[in-house]
């Protein structure tokens, strides 16, 4: 009986351990999310611009079909924070007022999106519909920053497949140059860093949904994810707001994929070999071709685990290369 009862009590501590340890995962995960997700806020007025409390503001992700629910206050002002980057529709309802909904409102990673809504005296059955999109001009932020999208990330063609290969797109932002401290890109990781705003390339903070991606010794990138899980990124070359520290040069914030609603995948492998290469032109007929055996492959996979509530996304890479 003693044999048993130390069983069980061996038991117990190890549950207890693996859910201890599971609660401090997702509590870090919350509170890193502040810093890679979009914020929607706006104000809600009637007619004669006067504020309309208590109207209830539904946000649906057009995605992945969750939906949140707010109020405005007194003032009919709303804030929702911690959204994932993506589409959303918004409704917004009072009583004796027409239901206000808007469609295809894009957010992107680590902004703040304004949203003002004018109700018309009405049914709340009767419906006033518009388009969403990307504000042109953000009145929500005074910091200096672009977004590159997941359109870009995933269509542009990138030679290793690296994501930091894309930030020379952001006004301002240029590779480091000959004689600069993270120069040399590694196989398999691409460049270290980038020079951006005027600032060296040891200044720069990268942070993956919040979590951050700098070395602690030379402050460079220690890896990069696939280019297939990121779904965008935004870089911030100045006038940074007050939640992002520790670095003085540019914040370069990431956002992984998810999955959604419906099943996707794909499967890749890019190959280059002496076949298909083109011979140098300092590599005469006489001499045997430089040697080159280099493949990329791997794939991705999402979906739900449980539809309107849990999501997965899975992705492998591998490189092989012989010289």
């Amino acid at each position: 009986m003693e044999i048993i009862s130390e069983r069980k009590s061996s038991l117990l501590a190890f549950l207890l351990r693996w859910i201890v340890l599971a609660a401090l995962v997702l509590g870090l995960v919350s509170m890193v999310q502040a810093q890679s997700t979009a914020t929607l806020q706006g104000s809600v007025v009637d007619s004669s611009n006067a504020a309309v409390p208590s109207a209830t503001v539904t946000i649906h992700n057009q995605n992945t079909g969750v939906d949140v629910t707010t109020k405005t206050d007194q003032s009919g002002y709303y804030v929702m924070p911690g959204l994932l980057p993506g589409l959303y529709q918004v409704t917004i309802s009072a009583n004796g007022f027409q239901t206000y909904v808007v469609k295809d409102l894009k957010l992107d990673v680590a902004t703040t999106v304004t949203e003002n809504a004018q109700l018309k005296v009405g049914a709340v059955t009767e419906q006033v519909v518009v388009s969403g999109g990307t504000p042109l001009v953000s009145t929500s932020s005074v910091s200096v920053s672009q977004v590159i999208t997941q359109k870009t990330v995933q269509e542009i063609p990138l030679n290793g497949r690296h994501f930091l290969d894309l930030a020379p797109l952001t006004p301002g932002t240029m590779t480091p140059n000959q004689n600069g401290f993270l120069v040399d890109p590694l196989q398999g990781l691409g460049s270290l860093s980038i020079d951006t705003a005027g600032q060296r390339e040891t200044t720069l903070n990268l942070l993956v949904n919040g979590i951050n991606l700098n070395d602690e010794v030379q402050n460079q990138v220690t890896f990069q994810p696939s280019i297939d899980t990121v779904s965008e990124f935004k870089i911030d070359n100045s006038t940074f707001p007050a939640e992002y520290g520790r670095n003085s040069g540019a914040i370069v914030n990431i956002a992984t994929r998810s999955g959604t609603n419906d099943f996707h995948g794909e499967a890749f492998d890019f190959l280059r070999n002496n076949y298909f290469d083109a011979r140098n032109f300092f590599n005469p007929v006489t001499q045997p071709q430089s040697p080159l055996n280099r493949n990329d492959f791997g794939g991705d996979f999402g979906g739900p685990i449980k539809r309107n509530k849990a999501f997965m996304f899975l992705s492998y890479e591998g490189l092989r290369q012989l010289h």
